[in-house]
């Protein structure tokens, strides 16, 4: 695949009724269609669509439709937010691949899609590969395998993508900047292997959060202040799914880095061995001589305060 003009050449391209305007793409976003697997069904739907749209579909056997050109807007992720940044949309390309998304299980062993069609146990209707999972960010559910062609298809889509756009910087999911709103892509989805054989590199989120927030110089301490509970350590300044651990109420650690995201101070710390992002809201000045005490603290992963 190569990508010309805003469009991957050698695909179909079917115009989406709603197209925006123009953007500058960062990151992609992947969802599932949540629709019947028929070819072409999903994508029909999203080209001809008032409401929704998205620039590219996947189907089951790796075929790709293009919808929307790759510097234009469409209408795929809704509410969400990236790293602090909300309208995903406007900064966003989006992919969809064709899946049920999360089915149910009925009685007499029926695997049940929201519109009711039954895949039966195992996936035996249709040969389906399905599993029961449960995941803190998509709940309990079942759930169908994707196909290599459309692993292979995604791959190599998302490798045209980054060589054609020098401003795309990282390839994440719907449930991830929609975190309790979605849940697609599915728990079966190898997203972590994908990136890393697109990107082949380091999390961009890090570089990002680096390159956005400045050292604190000298020796600087604060300690934490959210009585009765703790405070989430975040691998990175955001509010996406990212808890590294929880640290305790007035627990004093060390500051490496400060900044400012998505409109809110965020400080760089180090605890229990552990350095991560919290916010500077819920910590005061300790000092710069205070003895941290993280390192004698245990690190709690449940009763953490939102933040």
């Amino acid at each position: 695949m190569k990508l010309k003009n805003h469009r991957i050449e050698g695909i179909d391209y079917r115009p989406a009724k709603l197209i925006g305007g123009i953007i500058t793409p960062e990151i992609i976003i992947l969802h599932d269609t949540a629709g019947r697997l028929e070819k072409f069904n999903s994508r029909d739907y999203l080209a001809s669509s008032p409401a929704v749209s998205v620039q590219f579909v996947v189907e089951r056997d790796g075929t790709v439709s293009q919808l929307v050109p790759t510097n234009r807007r469409a209408a795929h992720a809704g509410q969400s937010s990236y790293h602090g940044r909300s309208g995903c949309n406007d900064f966003a390309i989006g992919i969809e691949i064709v899946n049920p998304g999360r089915m149910q299980r009925g009685a007499g062993g029926a695997v049940l899609a929201w519109w009711g069609q039954d895949f039966g146990p195992g996936g035996q209707i249709g040969g389906y590969t399905l599993a029961d999972v449960e995941t803190p960010e998509h709940g309990k559910g079942t759930w169908m395998a994707y196909t290599p062609e459309q692993i292979a298809a995604v791959e190599e889509l998302a490798q045209a993508l980054f060589a054609g756009i020098p401003t795309l910087r990282d390839i994440t999911t719907h449930w991830y900047v929609s975190p309790g709103r979605k849940v697609d892509t599915n728990p079966l989805f190898p997203l972590e292997a994908i990136r890393a054989r697109v990107l082949g590199r380091d999390d961009p989120a890090e570089a990002s959060a680096e390159a956005g927030s400045d050292v604190v110089g000298g020796d600087e301490f604060v300690q934490i202040e959210t009585p009765g509970t703790t405070l989430n350590l975040r691998r990175w300044p955001s509010f996406n799914p990212n808890i590294l651990a929880a640290i305790p109420d007035q627990a004093i650690v060390p500051v490496n880095r400060e900044g400012l995201f998505g409109g809110r101070r965020w400080l760089n710390v180090t605890f229990g061995g552990l350095t991560g992002w919290i916010v500077a809201t819920y910590a005061a000045p300790a000092g710069t001589d205070a003895a941290p005490r993280s390192a004698a603290m245990s690190m709690f992963f449940s009763s953490a305060i939102s933040c």
